[in-house]
């Protein structure tokens, strides 16, 4: 099952996703610059393999729900990412704040 919903921020509305599998729930909240995830993200791919795409990203772990998600402290970033102000340790909320256009 997936699930859509829209998430006020600073003004501005994200679209918070989440999909549920077998044992796991995958979590984003993403805007037309970037997103934040939950621990499936890999952080390491997007900046090694994938780092011509710019892609600006972070990672928060062990969050079970959208509102942890934003709550939760990024545990890692994209360089992109970095580029726009976004920090490890910072609020997945603030990052996705620095994440519209």
């Amino acid at each position: 099952m997936m699930r859509l919903v829209p998430i006020e921020l600073a003004g501005r509305t994200a679209l918070g996703i989440e999909v549920k599998l077998p044992k796991t729930t995958l979590l984003a909240v993403a805007t037309d610059i970037g997103y934040i995830m939950c621990g499936a993200l890999d952080v390491k791919l997007l900046n090694d393999r994938l780092k011509d795409r710019g892609i600006v990203a972070g990672r928060a772990v062990g969050v079970q729900t959208l509102e942890q998600l934003l709550d939760a402290p990024l545990e890692s970033v994209t360089f992109a990412a970095e580029e726009r102000g976004i920090r490890v340790g910072m609020k997945g909320s603030d990052a996705v704040s620095l994440m519209f256009a």
